[in-house]
C-alpha cells in the first residue's frame, strides 16, 4: 500500500513520522510500566487522613463510627489512628508493621488465598528473582520496551537509507570513470528525485563525452583529407610554377580547412552552454533572410508577414543557421531554392526548400548528427557534415527546433522554428 502524496514525496516527513510513532509507542510502554510499578507499590501508601471509619461488632451493629486521623509514629513500628466520634469520644486503633512484600504480592494475586507453593499459614513468595521485583522490574520492562521500539523502527529507517547507499555507490563509480552507471529511481520522494536528476546528468555528460570523442575523431579524419591533397599537389608540382587550375585547387582545399576549423570551434562553443557566443537582442528575421538569400540567388517569400517578424536571439548565430540551410540546399538542389518566412502561433518559421533528391524518411534525424552525410554524398564538392548539426545546436540555443520534411513536387524542406520576441 502506497503512502499518500505528502508522505511519499518527503523523505524528511517519513523519517520524522517514524521517530514520532516510535516515541509514542515508547511513551505508552513507559506509562503502562509505570502503572504496573505503582500498583506493585500501592500497599506502601498510607491511608488518607480524615476518612470515615466504622467498627462493627459480631452482631453487625456499628460499635464505633467516626473519622480516623493518622498519628505520626516511629517508622517500622506500625501505624496509629485516632478515631473521634460524633459524640466527642476518642478511640485509638493500632496497626502492626506491614508483612513482607512477597507475602503481600501473593495475597493480592490470590485475593487473600495462599499462592501455590507457599508455606502453610501464608508466607512470603520468594520464587521471583530479585531483578523482577520493584523497582528493578520496572527498569527491565522499560529497557525491553525500548529495545522493541528500536528494532521496530530500524527496518523503516534502513529501507530509506539503502537507496542513499545505492546512490553513493553509483556516484563513486561515475567519478571513477564509469559513465554508463545509473541509479534506480523508484518512488516519489527526495531520494527518487535526486536519483532521476543524477541519471539525467549522467546521461547528458555521457552524451557530451561521446560527442566530443566523435567530434575529435571525425575532425581529425576530415582535416587529414584536404591536408593530404595539398601535400600531394605540392609534391607533384616539384618546385614548378603552379598553373591556375592547380592554384585554384589549393585555394579550395585551404578554404575547406578554414571552414572546417571554424565549424568545429563553433560546435564546441555551442555545446558549452556557459560559453559566450554573442549578445542577445531583437533580430529582424526577414531582413536577415533577405541578405542571405541574395548571396545564393534564392527566392524569398514574405507575403505571409507583411508587417515584419522579430525574434529574440543572437544575430550572428541566426545568420549562420540560415546560411547553412541555404548552402545545404544549393549543394543538393537541381532547381530553384525558395525561402518562406511566416508566423506560426507564437513561433517564427523559416522554410528553406530545394528541388534536390530529397531525404529518405529514416535519414531525416541522422542528417543532423555531426559529420553524418547521406550515403553516396561524401564525394560531393564542399561540405564536411557539420552544417546541419550546427543549425540544430543554434536552434536549441534559442529554444527553437529544426526538422526536415518533403517538398511538394520533389526535394526537401528544412523548417527552422524560433520563439517570437515579446511585444513591448
Amino acid at each position: 500500500m502506497k503512502l499518500s502524496n505528502p508522505f511519499a514525496r518527503r523523505l524528511s516527513l517519513r523519517i520524522w513520522l517514524t521517530v514520532v510513532v516510535g516515541m509514542a509507542v515508547l511513551t505508552l510502554a513507559v506509562g503502562w510500566a509505570w502503572r504496573v510499578a505503582v500498583e506493585e507499590n500501592s500497599l506502601n501508601q498510607p491511608t488518607a487522613p480524615g476518612r470515615e471509619m466504622v467498627l462493627r461488632g459480631p452482631d453487625g451493629q456499628a460499635v464505633v463510627r467516626g473519622y480516623a486521623l493518622r498519628e505520626p509514629g516511629p517508622p517500622g513500628e506500625g501505624i496509629n489512628f485516632r478515631i473521634q466520634t460524633d459524640t466527642g469520644e476518642k478511640y485509638t486503633m493500632e496497626l502492626g508493621p506491614k508483612p513482607p512484600r512477597e507475602e503481600r504480592r501473593g495475597e493480592r494475586r490470590g485475593h487473600g488465598m495462599q499462592p501455590p507453593g507457599s508455606p502453610p499459614g501464608g508466607g512470603p513468595d520468594r520464587t521471583a528473582a530479585f531483578w523482577l521485583r520493584p523497582p528493578f522490574g520496572f527498569v527491565w520492562m522499560l529497557g525491553i520496551m525500548g529495545v522493541a521500539v528500536a528494532l521496530g523502527v530500524y527496518p523503516v529507517i534502513r529501507r530509506l537509507t539503502l537507496r542513499l547507499e545505492a546512490l553513493q555507490r553509483s556516484v563513486k563509480k561515475f567519478g571513477d570513470g564509469d559513465l554508463s552507471v545509473r541509479v534506480p529511481d523508484t518512488g516519489q520522494d527526495e531520494v527518487a528525485d535526486l536519483a532521476r536528476q543524477f541519471n539525467a546528468s549522467a546521461e547528458r555528460i555521457e552524451t557530451l563525452v561521446k560527442s566530443h570523442k566523435s567530434l575529435l575523431a571525425n575532425a581529425s579524419h576530415e582535416l587529414r583529407s584536404p591536408l593530404t591533397r595539398i601535400r600531394m599537389g605540392l609534391e607533384l608540382m616539384g618546385g614548378q610554377t603552379p598553373s591556375p587550375t592547380f592554384r585554384a585547387e589549393i585555394l579550395r582545399n585551404i578554404a575547406e580547412l578554414d571552414q572546417l576549423v571554424d565549424e568545429i570551434l563553433l560546435a564546441s562553443r555551442l555545446d558549452a552552454r556557459e560559453a559566450d557566443v554573442g549578445t542577445v537582442e531583437d533580430v529582424d528575421l526577414i531582413g536577415l533572410a533577405a541578405e542571405e538569400c541574395a548571396r545564393v540567388d534564392a527566392d524569398l517569400d514574405v507575403s505571409a508577414v507583411p508587417e515584419g517578424l522579430e525574434v529574440r536571439g543572437i544575430s550572428k548565430l541566426l545568420r549562420r543557421a540560415i546560411r547553412n540551410l541555404l548552402e545545404n540546399a544549393r549543394r543538393y538542389s537541381t532547381g530553384e531554392i525558395t525561402v518562406q518566412v511566416l508566423r506560426s502561433g507564437t513561433l517564427a518559421e523559416v522554410r528553406v526548400c530545394d528541388r534536390g533528391p530529397g531525404v529518405p524518411l529514416d535519414q531525416r534525424e541522422r542528417i543532423f548528427e555531426p559529420f553524418y552525410r547521406l550515403p553516396g554524398a561524401s564525394e560531393r564538392s564542399g561540405g564536411v557534415g557539420l552544417g546541419l548539426a550546427l543549425v540544430r545546436s543554434i536552434a536549441g540555443r534559442h529554444n527553437g527546433s529544426v526538422h526536415c520534411e518533403d517538398h511538394a513536387g520533389g526535394g526537401a524542406c528544412f523548417v527552422l522554428r524560433l520563439p517570437l520576441a515579446l511585444t513591448k
